[in-house]
């Protein structure tokens, strides 16, 4: 930063000088001139002569010294403190001669620096205020629409109980047929396959009665996942929503039970699964890979036991949950012998990089309006959370998206997970 020298010293030593030089001329001119005047009148004209000649010099050398040093650079300062007044907030004042009016010129620098500042960050809440009134205004809408399809869903659950009576009587009345026929002697391959069409509907119909009533009031307990896992892939298939979708599902051959309800796991699927349909719209050969499996918690990765133990007894479920105790409590995961895992994969386009850590916020959605809230996968989490366990997803470039839920599994023992109790 360059050094200004003050106005005040400058404006007193200008003056000093001038004063100083008038003196000094002055007092030579007397010395000089004076002796050789003859007549009071000529003393009188010289000494008038010589201050009006040292009031004319004070006055245009301090005049040029004033306008140069003070009055120019004020002028200049109004002109560009009116250019920033009237909305040029980006134009600058200029550097000024001295250090009282370089204090000014900072000053208002800086403020127009804040104004501009203060100017975008309100054009920044303006546009979070926009998108979020976009966000509350789609959420209504969706809302409404949920709304409408819950009395939909009323609608057709108590559809599907009327539907049921007469369906039971059909398919009775096919059997009766098919034994008729047999006794006759008759083909029944058109009353089998009546007798098939009218179980496959009794099925979907039992399946959207199922899920239209829900199991909110049911207690926690064990949830067999992969039973939940068939079921809502039944669902899916008989609404057709797997229809041109290549999908595999895979478990292991044992599975050990969740603790919860299967409500909140079949949310976390149906979900998933629907996500995974919405994202592979438009890819060709669009495939759906659900994973069921077991792998070990931090209970059975710790040690066992510690040499100072007494044989008979273990104390190793204490000694865990002591060292991951936390203000909410120890983490599940850990503490858990076995973790079931679920994985829904699929081959779509995937989440961008600078996407994935905000795909379990709320209200966060890439789908367009109207097809989505944001609410689905912060749900899930919430759902997983709340069982004890955790959802991540993983997008590597051009391998579509993975999204596995880790749930610790369920014993009959006071400690979950724990691979000595049975």
């Amino acid at each position: 930063m360059r050094s200004v020298p003050p106005l005040r010293r400058e404006v007193l030593l200008a003056f000093s000088l001038l004063v100083g030089a008038a003196l000094l001329i002055s007092a030579t001119a007397l010395v000089v001139v004076f002796p050789r005047l003859r007549s009071p009148a000529e003393d009188l004209l010289f000494i008038a002569s010589l201050v009006a000649v040292n009031v004319v010099v004070v006055v245009v050398f301090g005049r040029r010294f004033l306008h140069r040093a003070f009055v120019r650079p004020v002028e200049t300062m109004v002109e560009d403190t009116g250019r920033i007044a009237f909305g040029d907030l980006h134009h600058r004042i200029s550097a000024m001669p001295s250090a009282e009016l370089e204090a000014i010129r900072e000053s208002v620098n800086a403020l127009a620096d804040r104004l501009v500042q203060d100017q975008e960050r309100l054009a920044e809440n303006i546009r979070s205020l926009d998108r979020t009134n976009t966000e509350l205004v789609e959420t209504r809408d969706e809302l409404i629409r949920v709304a409408r399809l819950a009395s939909v869903g009323t609608l057709a659950s108590g559809i599907a109980h009327e539907v049921g009576n007469p369906l039971g009587a059909l398919i009775g009345f096919a059997d009766l047929e098919a034994i008729r026929a047999n006794r006759e002697g008759r083909d029944t391959e058109l009353i089998d396959a009546i007798r098939s069409e009218a179980e496959r509907i009794d099925r979907i119909v039992r399946t959207l009665l199922e899920f239209a009533r829900g199991r909110a009031g049911t207690e926690v307990g064990p949830v067999d996942v992969g039973h939940v896992v068939e079921e809502v892939l039944d669902l899916l298939e008989s609404q057709g929503r797997l229809n041109g979708f290549d999908v595999r599902y895979d478990a292991d051959p044992v599975v050990p039970p969740i603790l919860g309800r299967e409500q909140q796991v079949e949310q976390i699927l149906l979900n998933l699964a629907l996500n995974a349909v919405d994202a592979l719209e438009g890819t060709p050969r669009p495939a759906i890979e659900i994973e069921l499996g077991v792998e070990e918690g931090g209970w059975s990765r710790g040690p066992r036991r510690r040499d100072d133990d007494p044989e008979a007894v273990d104390y190793t479920h204490r000694r865990r949950v002591a060292t991951d105790d936390r203000a909410e409590g120890p983490d599940a995961l850990h503490t858990a012998g076995q973790v079931v895992v679920l994985s829904v994969r699929d081959n779509g386009p995937g989440i961008a990089a600078d996407r994935i850590d905000s795909v379990f916020d709320p209200f966060f959605t890439t789908k367009p309006p109207g097809k989505g809230t944001g609410m689905g996968l912060a749900i899930c989490a919430r759902l997983a959370d709340g069982m004890g366990g955790r959802i991540q997803v993983d997008s590597p470039p051009g391998e579509g998206a993975r999204f596995t839920v880790r749930l610790p599994a369920h014993t009959s023992s006071g400690v979950m997970g724990s691979p000595d109790a049975a």
